[in-house]
């Protein structure tokens, strides 16, 4: 056996493997930071506007659950951005949504990453909107549960491969979610329906806004052992 051709051999492959480790992401903005001519305003008339480097969306009464939406459909990707909310107010980022005017006349429907101050602490988890509700609530999660800074700027990163769906809010794993419902839809970032005149007005600020769409698999992070794995496929929702 020739151990100097062999020895070769594994350097090169060990070469191999590390130069495509460390490989960079090549993310691409979901926001040009200039104007909102890559997205459009569905279901509500809350309003959105730009704000230095962020998009700023602005509560108002008597209109539902209003969406800044992509034109371009997603399907597998990894997003990440900051986001600021009020403590009077819901909101969210949609992925792999739909919104058809045969479908629900148009109401915005699919998997939600949960951005709230409530008590009941459930930021970073997966909502079903207009479908079938909650599929990774942080009730059994509690590392999870105290990810979101209150009055502070937060950090959100989901990851959306195959029937894998994760969240991270500040580096903390949120979800951790297997569903094959929808495989491809819209991102959209919400503002919340409000009830009380208190909430008119209040604002939820998004900025540094990045998707992956290329060797996603490889920059994937790995799951964290105190993020339960919920499999919806399993029990039927």
């Amino acid at each position: 056996m020739n151990y100097r051709l062999l020895n070769a051999s594994c350097i090169l492959s060990l070469i191999i493997v590390l130069s495509s480790c460390s490989k960079k992401a090549t993310w691409e903005p979901l926001f040009n930071g200039k104007d909102l001519s890559n997205f459009e305003i569905i279901n509500g008339k809350s309003e959105y506007k730009i704000e230095d480097d962020m998009i700023v969306g602005i509560s108002k009464p008597n209109t539902p659950n209003t969406f800044l939406a992509t034109k371009t459909k997603y399907g597998d990707f990894i997003l990440e951005f900051e986001v600021w909310v009020d403590t009077t107010l819901n909101s969210g980022v949609q992925f792999r949504s739909i919104s058809d005017p045969n479908i629900k006349n148009g109401r915005v429907h699919g998997y939600q990453a949960e951005i709230e101050s409530s008590p009941r602490k459930w930021a970073g988890g997966i909502y079903d909107e207009g479908r079938r509700g909650w599929l990774y609530p942080l009730t059994e999660n509690a590392k999870g549960q105290s990810a979101f800074n209150i009055n502070e700027w937060n950090k959100y990163r989901i990851e959306a491969i195959g029937s894998e769906i994760k969240t991270w809010v500040n580096g903390i794993q949120c979800a951790n979610l297997i569903d094959n419902m929808t495989s491809e839809g819209i991102i959209g970032l919400q503002v919340h329906e409000i009830y009380k005149e208190r909430q008119k007005g209040k604002l939820v600020k998004w900025k540094n806004l990045k998707i992956l769409t290329k060797d996603i698999k490889k920059h994937r992070w790995p799951s964290a052992e105190y993020a339960p794995l919920i499999n919806t496929n399993n029990i039927g929702l």
